[in-house]
């Protein structure tokens, strides 16, 4: 079946006035200017968005291991415009971590999900921020290699805090594997943390929240993070995590480039009031979610659509931040051979927005959503 949708196309070149993008099947096939007879219209046609770091959305979570909770957090991110989300589990004991691996193995063979992301348990205490310190411990490779293996291919990042014991080790193990080794929940310092990029690290989970802040004398992780050429930078978008002006400073400052994400729970969506993330009790108040034991921030109540909206607020362009919620998530996590642009060959995941940047249609593998 082919189609063909019309608009301002963002491509990775720039955007395509008044032009229209082509879709055989499941595949781009082809972008060029003119809008034809027939054509699905809006005013922005942009890549699908990929959210490589989301604990899940619309009163559903990823935490768990619950493929049905999976499947309908997956859905409902969906409706705002991902078209690939992984699954981000919390620290857990690896039991936990064993059975949601192979339980969502099936959705990430399907498509439903773009495949499991270990938000710990390999982080520090000084800086576990929302994550819960039972379930912390040190780098273990066996069960590192255990859990890859148990995976075929879906187990697509984990976060680590570079300065535990064996950290540098589990990290080489993920490089070697193709899973992206991500440094977050740190109190690292500068040169550790280089070593981190140094051994295969190539993302920075959520930069600034759950580090060692900046310091003139002791840089910390933020700064070796954003100064290497291959790490890519979450940015959490929402005006909580990160003021704008330290959204727009990253987004110049990053060598590697940077990445939007949500970072959401199941409180995305949903109304205010009492959640759980990973064993611990969260409320939200005026769309911001907190423990309840002591006022950390425990994830977000973002969608990807909404972050985007948030970037261009601060004063990004379309184009880049377009870039920073598709092309460059997708190749963070080794997808962008697949995905993340709209490009003849890739998969066709559009998200279709009016002038004012809200969704107005959604296309995963040539189908309206």
């Amino acid at each position: 079946m082919t189609m063909q949708i019309a608009g301002r196309i963002v491509t990775p070149d720039g955007v395509v006035e008044d032009g229209h993008v082509t879709i055989d099947g499941a595949l781009i096939s082809s972008v060029g200017a003119g809008s034809p007879d027939g054509a699905e219209r809006a005013a922005w046609v942009l890549p699908g968005f990929v959210d490589i770091h989301n604990h899940g959305g619309g009163g559903h979570t990823f935490t768990t291991g619950d493929p049905d909770s999976a499947r309908a957090a997956a859905a409902f991110h969906l409706r705002h415009g991902t078209t690939t989300v992984l699954a981000s589990l919390v620290s857990s004991p690896f039991a936990l971590m064993r059975d949601a691996t192979a339980a969502f193995l099936p959705l990430v063979r399907e498509g439903v999900l773009g495949g499991v992301h270990y938000e710990g348990p390999y982080l520090s205490g000084a800086r576990c921020g929302a994550q819960n310190p039972d379930f912390l411990r040190a780098p273990d490779t066996d069960e590192l290699a255990a859990l890859i293996a148990l995976g075929e291919g879906a187990v697509r990042m984990m976060t680590i805090a570079p300065e535990l014991p064996g950290a540098l080790d589990a990290i080489k193990l993920l490089a070697s594997h193709g899973v992206a080794a991500a440094v977050g929940h740190t109190d690292a310092p500068y040169d550790v943390t280089r070593a981190a990029a140094e051994a295969g690290a190539t993302v920075a989970t959520h930069l600034f929240n759950g580090m060692r802040p900046v310091h003139h004398r002791e840089p910390g992780p933020v700064l070796a993070l954003l100064d290497s050429p291959g790490v890519i930078c979450e940015v959490v978008a929402d005006g909580v995590h990160l003021h704008d002006g330290t959204l727009s400073f990253v987004a110049g400052a990053a060598r590697g480039g940077y990445a939007l994400v949500t970072d959401a729970m199941a409180a995305a969506g949903m109304p205010d009031g009492a959640y759980e993330l990973g064993g611990l009790s969260v409320v939200v108040a005026d769309r911001v979610a907190r423990l309840a034991a002591n006022g950390s921030i425990a994830g977000s109540t973002l969608t990807m659509d909404a972050a985007l909206r948030q970037a261009v607020g601060a004063g990004i362009p379309v184009v880049d931040a377009s870039r920073a919620t598709s092309w460059t998530p997708a190749r963070a996590v080794g997808l962008s051979g697949i995905l993340g642009a709209i490009t003849p060959g890739l998969r066709a995941d559009l998200v279709l927005l009016s002038e004012d940047l809200q969704v107005t249609g959604v296309v995963r593998a040539g189908v309206f959503q």
